[in-house]
């Protein structure tokens, strides 16, 4: 089957300086591809690439099994989807009027997020910071994307409105969204997502189902949190 995203030996960084080298990356329709990995690891490096914000250095990305490089807004017309911890609305608007803005309806947004119906006539600006994360959401969702890149959207926000996120995005999954889902808490994505990787200075350590991850934590986190275990392979011993 043809991945809905992939990356292949994807190197990217900024004025020619690699942040991630090598990266093999694929994910289908209706997966939760969970990347992880400790600050500086190359995860929204990964993301813009794959994106388009960020040329490739060398490798290929390819969209719905085509290779890609055109910007950002060209990929959302192909069916992309990109939500950050940056809440991408337009904060002078109310949240009327970013539903107009986005190209779903808004029974769609307001279905996903029934919590936004008596916020409409609101600036976006007064919402919390949750309920700005959820407009953001609801208007990716809408627009049913083929691929969603959901960057850090957790980060800040209570576990309440975390697990509201997290539920949108398996739904979308269910229904057939490919997902890629940048997670600084590993606990929270192996719970979410299907299949995991970790980064480490730029380089994938460790890949495998979330099942099987979640099995022995203690071996995952130490591989998220060091940068010498197995490339590509096994999970690495436990700390003596």
């Amino acid at each position: 089957m043809t991945p809905a995203l992939e990356a292949v030996d994807l190197s990217a960084g900024y004025n020619r300086n690699p942040v991630v080298r090598g990266l093999n990356l694929s994910v289908q329709a209706g997966e939760i591809l969970a990347l992880l990995g400790p600050n500086g690891a190359g995860k929204t490096t990964t993301i813009m690439t794959l994106a388009g914000v960020i040329p490739p250095i060398t490798g290929t990305v390819r969209l719905h099994g085509m290779s890609v490089r055109s910007p950002l807004h060209r990929r959302v017309r192909d069916g992309l989807a990109v939500v950050t911890s940056e809440r991408t609305i337009v904060r002078r608007l109310t949240v009327a009027e970013n539903i107009r803005l986005g190209r779903g309806s808004r029974n769609a947004v307001l279905e996903l997020f029934p919590e936004l119906l008596p916020l409409l006539r609101r600036s976006a600006a007064l919402l919390s910071g949750g309920e700005q994360q959820m407009l953001a959401l609801g208007l990716a969702l809408a627009s049913q994307p083929r691929v969603l890149l959901a960057d850090e959207i957790s980060l800040g926000l209570a576990p309440l409105v975390v697990q509201r996120l997290m539920t949108a995005i398996r739904s979308a999954a269910a229904l057939g969204t490919a997902v890629i889902l940048v997670e600084q808490h590993a606990h929270l994505a192996l719970e979410v997502a299907d299949r995991a990787l970790v980064l480490s200075r730029g380089v994938i350590r460790i890949e495998g189902q979330t099942v099987d991850l979640r099995q022995d934590l203690q071996k995952l986190e130490h591989a998220y949190l060091h940068s010498d275990p197995t490339p590509n392979g096994s999970l690495p011993a436990s700390p003596a």
